[in-house]
């Protein structure tokens, strides 16, 4: 039964992230001490014993139950293909089965990546209207090359799947697993975007854009609203400049996502505006005394985020945009 007060939230994580995932339950029990109870599941793709502990006492110097600990389903041994992951890891493919691995009874779960802090309670998501959709999501900005690569017209919705607010009893009925490993086997296990791109492929008309503050990514940060569009192009429908200030300035949850421009959080020398509240969560959490991690991306990378920063800025985000959405998409056509 869906209850207002009860939220059941989802994470999955292999034993990279297991300490990220950690700050960011700090961040969601520090903001949502009106809720009633929060259940979390998490989908377990290997984390250690050690920060399985760690996870734990989180929970319970909050006073909230314990995790429910689920192995992760492995997306090539379901395919009997090999899949690419394009995107992180193959972890994250272990969303997909996010109806069939849980307690039977849930109507509604909110999925998030580890990536996310929360600086509101998670009541204000947990109990959105999502208008008779299976998903409520962030409309992410990806221009029309990235759409034709999955199938897409030109105008429909992709969406951000970092953040999704789930009717579970709608995606059973809609067959939402059975139409998602139809749609990776029928790519042979390469799609753009992993996972996500398999999401939007059979979720776009059946998903419900919430207002961008609960799901505030790193590019809402990295450029200014007439920035973004030169550089990633998005087709159809966004969101205004109001929505987007509002979003940064009043998040409910700020999600680090990769961004060519900004490092992360748990990486030395990041700089994002809300970089030092992650790192304060993390000063409450069993990982006080990890320290931050190296920016380990490739030298080619580095020396492309300096030439960026070398050029004018407008040439520079041109010469960006046009790899972002044309030269990218285009050598993901598989």
């Amino acid at each position: 039964m869906y209850d207002p007060a009860i939220a059941h939230i989802v994470y999955a994580s292999d034993d990279g992230f297991a300490e990220i995932l950690g700050v960011s339950l700090v961040s969601l029990f520090e903001n949502s001490r009106d809720m009633r109870k929060i259940q979390v599941y998490i989908l377990d793709s290997g984390i250690s014993k050690y920060n399985c502990e760690r996870i734990e006492e989180v929970c319970i110097r909050y006073q909230r139950s314990l995790p429910v600990w689920l192995k992760a389903r492995n997306i090539t041994e379901e395919l009997g293909m090999r899949v690419a992951a394009d995107r992180g890891s193959l972890s994250q493919f272990a969303r997909l089965f996010v109806a069939s691995d849980l307690p039977g009874g849930l109507e509604r779960v909110l999925y998030l990546d580890c990536d996310i802090i929360f600086c509101q309670s998670v009541s204000l998501l947990w109990n959105l209207d999502m208008h008779g959709k299976t998903i409520a999501a962030l409309n992410d900005a990806f221009s029309r090359q990235y759409r034709a690569n999955i199938n897409l017209e030109p105008e429909d919705v992709m969406f951000n799947s970092g953040v999704m607010l789930i009717d579970l009893n709608r995606w059973k009925r809609q067959k939402v697993e059975e139409r998602l490993l139809k749609f990776i086997a029928m790519k042979q296990g390469r799609i753009q975007q992993g996972d996500q791109g398999a999401l939007n492929a059979v979720l776009s008309h059946d998903v419900y854009c919430f207002n961008p503050r609960f799901n505030s990514v790193t590019i809402f940060y990295d450029f200014t609203y007439h920035e973004l569009y030169v550089y990633r192009k998005p087709a159809g429908k966004y969101y205004t400049e109001a929505e987007i200030k509002e979003a940064t300035e009043h998040p409910v949850i700020i999600h680090f996502t990769t961004s060519f421009l900004s490092r992360r959080p748990w990486v030395k020398d990041c700089h994002h505006r809300y970089c030092e509240l992650w790192r304060s969560y993390k000063a409450e959490s069993p990982w006080r005394d990890e320290p931050l991690r190296e920016d380990n991306r490739p030298r080619w990378k580095k020396a492309g985020i300096m030439v960026f920063k070398m050029m004018p800025r407008r040439l520079a985000l041109y010469v960006a945009g046009a790899a972002q959405a044309y030269w990218r998409p285009l050598k993901n056509k598989w």
